[in-house]
């Protein structure tokens, strides 16, 4: 099954689309003719992307400053999207903190599972009915490598990864032959341009890395192929693998130490 093709009235939503893969993604899908509903909350990168992706690709960019984790904002989104002709949406948007989750910022905490778990369940739903009926669509949802196990000093967002690596397997299966494609990307450390990156880029051997522009090639061969899983990268190839076969008592301590690592300052 392939993706609906580009047209002047249906659009690709990229949530996160101001940095990193979502950034990456959004241009992948505009050199594919796609034009593009962008979210994230800095609707100044937003508008600085929409230009160069407009005048680059000739394509249609429409901005959408959004933070993701407010349940306020972020319903007259999904009622939108509802409404829309979405060929594509790539739930991208996430956040990841480090170190014991006690010690954490408890409200951010509770920021996070809104934005990478019930902000991509939310839009999901609001796109779903519409494919359905048109028969076509895809869904690539960013979950991570890290929601394959238990990982301490990443607690949020293992767990928060965990429920959208599942959320995307399992909606696939139900959507068999409906048309309508979805795909997880599960990756490890992608480099991106995010400032915030800096803390544990050093902390990282720089072959685990990859680009975020492959990230988002691969990732939307595979949603137009309907694959299952993306997984970019040694690292994440890695705990893929570990977080399906190795006994999770001894990967939760092993990768809570590494974890513990990247949240020292």
């Amino acid at each position: 099954m392939s993706l609906p093709a580009p047209t002047a009235d249906n659009r690709a939503v990229v949530t996160g689309a101001s940095s990193g893969i979502g950034t990456a993604l959004a241009e992948e899908l505009a050199s594919r003719g796609y034009s593009l509903i962008l979210v994230a909350r800095r609707g100044d990168l937003l508008t600085a992307l929409a230009q160069k992706l407009t005048e680059r690709y000739g394509i249609t960019a429409e901005v959408r400053a959004v933070d993701l984790s407010n349940r306020e904002q972020r319903a007259p989104l999904a009622d939108e999207l509802a409404k829309r002709d979405i060929a594509i949406l790539c739930n991208n948007a996430g956040v990841a903190t480090f170190g014991p989750l006690a010690k954490l910022d408890l409200q951010y905490e509770r920021d996070i599972m809104e934005l990478n778990a019930v902000a991509v369940h939310d839009l999901s739903l609001a796109v779903l009915p519409g494919m359905l009926e048109r028969r076509g669509g895809g869904i690539l949802i960013t979950g991570s490598a890290a929601g394959n196990m238990p990982i301490p000093n990443n607690t949020t967002y293992a767990a928060s990864k965990a429920f959208t690596n599942t959320f995307a397997e399992s909606l696939r299966g139900e959507l068999k032959n409906t048309g309508v494609n979805v795909t997880l990307l599960a990756p490890g450390p992608v480099r991106t341009d995010n400032p915030d990156q800096e803390e544990v880029s050093n902390k990282i051997p720089e072959f685990i890395w990859v680009s975020a522009a492959h990230a988002a090639k691969i990732s939307i061969d595979g949603l137009a192929r309907n694959k299952m899983r993306i997984v970019p990268g040694v690292l994440s190839k890695g705990m893929s693998l570990a977080g399906q076969f190795a006994p999770r008592a001894i990967t939760s301590v092993v990768a809570g130490a590494a974890y513990k690592k990247l949240g020292e300052q």
